[in-house]
């Protein structure tokens, strides 16, 4: 199971009139810990920014899946609720989980969320679909030690 942090970074921009403008940005960060959230997102970001940089807040986010699409520049996020009978009962009820979805496009987005739950087990409804602002989504990477290190 993947833990995401949602991770909120202030830095100095560039606009498009020429004036250096602070900006607060928020990316996607898989990690086990605050900790490792924010050293990870400082060592992503760091090379990117010019002057000061600062992780201005974390939160923990729940994601049940990540889609991926290399010809996405947007992300996102969509409720989906999985349908299941409760037997004692004789009622339906619905689980929501949230998946983020990378796309071109709204539409892009629904297209490559149907696509990617061709193989769900159960019954299924998307209940939302909604653009995010997250600039950049940062998977796990596990740290690599070489033989010095040890």
């Amino acid at each position: 199971m993947y833990t995401w942090f949602t991770c909120k970074v202030t830095f100095d921009r560039q606009g498009e009139d020429g004036l250096i403008k602070k900006v607060t940005e928020p990316f996607l960060v898989d990690a086990l810990s605050f900790t490792e959230a924010e050293a990870r997102i400082a060592k992503e970001v760091n090379p990117f920014v010019t002057g000061e940089m600062l992780i201005a807040d974390i939160k923990r986010t729940k994601i049940a899946e990540m889609f991926y699409n290399e010809e996405g520049d947007k992300w996102y996020r969509c409720k989906i609720n999985y349908l299941s009978v409760d037997e004692n009962k004789g009622v339906e009820k619905r689980i929501a989980q949230n998946v983020m979805v990378q796309a071109s496009s709204f539409k892009n987005a629904v297209d490559t969320l149907i696509d990617r739950m061709k193989g769900a087990l159960g019954d299924y409804e998307i209940a939302t679909v909604t653009e995010t602002n997250i600039l950049d989504v940062y998977p796990y990477e596990p740290l690599t030690t070489t033989p010095e290190q040890v």
